[in-house]
């Protein structure tokens, strides 16, 4: 699949789109009296809306994603260098006003800076270009420059990987420049939830990676169960897991990950 078609995918394929043209396709039904149709298209955008916004489904298989890959323990003398992949930055409203403005995966920025400075004679790779379909703003590895060199990380201990705008390309094009310094040791920092996925790719190139997931989202300790007090949050959480796990079995399935699950 492109990027371009992914992208497009995605915007129908997640759980409230999927229910809105659910609803869309019971209306057409409805004036064409197609009623058995109506009925059936109505009824599963009820149950898409009642499962994704009311239950803790999309937090369930968040979870089991955030808890697949552990931390790795440190090599001793430490990692010869923090590999970051990009998706933290709010690029538009940064191409707006200026400054560090993140999401929810900022914590991968916060998570390298701490990494950076505790092990200072590691190099740092960032991993991501400009991931929008207009193509018109900074992608994280730029950012990423401004943002460390203004926390005191010395420029030069950064090598910058600003072409991607997939996990796939992520990791194809760091693996270039791995080899190209000559860097082994290797710590992958990202969302907890993209690991497994992250990890399968760098696996399926022949690259040993040492794991080092951030940005959890699930406190590991949620079961299956109705919840009728965060339904915006729910929602969340399920979009970005089912985005996950279409991604995993799209990869696999392409043959760019060697096992379903990663681990």
């Amino acid at each position: 699949m492109t990027y371009y078609a992914s992208k497009i995918f995605w915007l129908a394929a997640q759980p409230l789109s999927l229910a809105l043209l659910l609803l869309l396709l019971g209306l057409l039904a409805g004036l064409f009296k197609w009623h058995r149709l109506r009925s059936a298209a109505s009824g599963l955008a009820a149950l898409v809306l009642f499962v994704t916004l009311f239950t803790t489904t999309g937090p369930v298989l968040l979870q089991v994603l955030e808890d697949r890959i552990p931390r790795a323990e440190l090599p001793a003398g430490g990692p010869g260098c923090i590999i970051m992949l990009g998706g933290g930055v709010e690029a538009e409203v940064i191409a707006a006003r200026g400054g560090f403005e993140m999401n929810q995966a900022g914590d991968r920025f916060i998570e390298t800076l701490r990494l950076a400075r505790d092990f200072p004679a590691a190099r740092i790779l960032i991993s991501g270009g400009d991931g929008s379909l207009s193509g018109n703003y900074e992608g994280d590895a730029a950012v990423a420059t401004r943002f460390f060199e203004a926390f005191g990380v010395p420029v030069d201990r950064l090598i910058r990987e600003t072409e991607s705008r997939t996990t796939f390309e992520n990791v194809a094009n760091t693996k270039d420049l791995l080899a190209a310094n000559g860097l082994d040791r290797c710590l992958l920092v990202t969302s907890a939830f993209h690991m497994p996925r992250s990890v399968g790719l760098f696996s399926k190139l022949g690259l040993d990676v040492l794991p080092w997931p951030t940005d959890f989202r699930t406190t590991g300790r949620t079961g299956l169960a109705l919840d009728f007090t965060q339904p915006s949050t729910n929602s969340q959480l399920t979009t970005t897991a089912l985005r996950e796990w279409t991604g995993l079995l799209l990869y696999y399935v392409a043959g760019r990950t060697h096992a379903l699950f990663p681990q």
